[in-house]
């Protein structure tokens, strides 16, 4: 019997008119991009699938919201509502807000970590990464082997191996290890998600060495459901009640509030420690705001309290899920090499499967994402050796993923829209012999992926 997919959980108040584009139009503003999808005008794009971070469409609840923003300076009523969102929701005592999740980010950094500091994780993560190595850390990937392989069908790819962070551990010793960054979902292996129990036995570990457990919380939503879905034990709890559980195995949290708090601005730093929450407070007005507003609006975090909450609805997430599973399927169906399994906000393809006569160092996850746009104006991202970086001596990082994230906003497209991404792809792999790579024309010092520029290798 055939996969049934839910049907969306909601009705259409509003619509926006998109650009129809020809490919005379898109050759030209490819060029125009340097083949960097991230510098193209949202104009000229058809269907906008870089990111699902602050691209999500809020609810008439949210848009309400708006309109009762208190945007006192200090003390505002709707830092209260998010502080008690966060508080119930989470189960965090302190909530510090900031413009969106780098913000909390750069915070946690500079509080916690020294020069010569080793920060684990299930996997880097771009802007986090840099904050950490900007303070003076050396990212230790801990993730688990099977996460490196986009063809395995492990459940729970986002777990941490415990031998590995134990190794760590046992090198370096506990007092260089400030707090072990726990991503739920993991974004740049696929969107896949941490079992309960690895995030249990992670905490426990990191207790006995008194070190603390930080979660990067953007996608926990999509994680708790994948858990529910997964996880035995877990089939009938609500998510707000895995949410809840979850997080009880951490001790703070950065959140982007641009994913799964479906609103195009802001984020937080949420904290247990009453210390940390004062060195927080105390910089957050350097680089922020003041502690009750931080780098948002009054109405801004109205929308995100409000949004919060129906991020815990399971309809609303359980859809989510659907629309990526069926763009996944269909490129399945076509012998399309995609991340298995298939992850919480977006679909991963293996541009190294895809496009194996390009080596690594020529960009072919690169040069997918810019195919995808002239052949259909479906705009993309990179998540491969760009993303990635160099290294201390200026060597390139060489990922064992070379990936091309199609990422899906929230409550904004249909399956329709989807069917034209799979029928996009489709096409470009029947033709994918002809595809040569890419060369740098102007590559940035940090995090180039934002605005590096190519050409075509003739």
């Amino acid at each position: 019997m055939d996969y049934k997919y839910m049907a969306e959980p909601y009705k259409i108040k509003m619509v926006e008119p998109i650009a129809v584009t020809t490919r005379e139009q898109r050759e030209e503003a490819l060029k125009k991009a340097g083949y960097n999808t991230f510098l193209l005008d949202s104009e000229d794009v058809y269907i906008d699938l870089l990111t699902d971070s602050g691209t999500n469409a809020m609810s008439d609840n949210q848009w309400a919201g708006l309109m009762l923003g208190d945007e006192a300076y200090a003390g505002s009523k709707n830092f209260k509502h998010l502080q008690e969102a966060v508080r119930e929701l989470y189960g965090f005592k302190h909530v510090v807000p900031t413009h969106q999740g780098r913000g909390a980010e750069n915070l946690l950094s500079q509080i916690m970590i020294k020069p010569g500091d080793y920060v684990p994780g299930n996997m880097y993560f771009t802007t986090t990464r840099a904050h950490q190595e900007l303070n003076g850390a050396t990212f230790r990937d801990i993730i688990i082997d099977e996460a490196h392989d986009p063809q395995n069908e492990h459940p729970f790819k986002g777990n941490i191996d415990l031998r590995k962070l134990q190794d760590l551990i046992d090198e370096v010793g506990a007092e260089k290890i400030p707090y072990i960054c726990l991503a739920v979902t993991v974004n740049l292996a696929g969107g896949q998600p941490v079992a309960m129990s690895n995030i249990k036995d992670v905490y426990a570990l990191a207790q006995k060495h008194n070190i603390k457990v930080m979660m990067d919380a953007t996608r926990c939503v999509e994680n708790a459901c994948f858990i529910k879905q997964r996880e035995p034990g877990y089939a009938h709890k609500t998510i707000k009640e895995i949410v809840r559980e979850m997080f009880s195995y951490s001790d703070g949290c950065t959140m982007s509030g641009k994913k799964d708090g479906i609103v195009n601005i802001g984020g937080f730093l949420a904290l247990n420690d009453d210390d940390l929450y004062q060195k927080a407070t105390s910089l957050v007005v350097v680089y922020e705001g003041m502690p009750s507003y931080g780098g948002m609006t009054g109405r801004d975090m109205e929308a995100l309290a409000r949004g919060m909450y129906e991020s815990m609805d399971y309809h609303f997430i359980s859809h989510r899920l659907d629309q990526v599973k069926y763009l996944g399927d269909r490129l399945m169906a076509a012998g399309i090499p995609i991340v298995k399994p298939v992850g919480g906000h977006a679909i991963f393809l293996d541009a190294k499967a895809f496009y194996p006569q390009i080596p690594q160092d020529e960009f072919p996850a690169q040069m997918l994402a810019a195919q995808l746009y002239l052949q259909s104006g479906v705009r993309s991202m990179e998540r491969g050796i760009i993303s990635a970086g160099r290294d201390k001596d200026g060597n390139h990082h060489y990922p064992k993923l070379e990936l091309v994230r199609l990422t899906i906003p929230r409550r904004v497209y249909t399956y329709s829209h989807l069917d034209v991404v799979a029928d996009s792809v489709i096409d470009l792999y029947k033709e994918r012999e002809k595809v040569k790579g890419l060369r740098f024309v102007y590559e940035p010092p940090v995090l180039r992926f934002f605005t590096a520029r190519f050409e075509p290798i003739k």
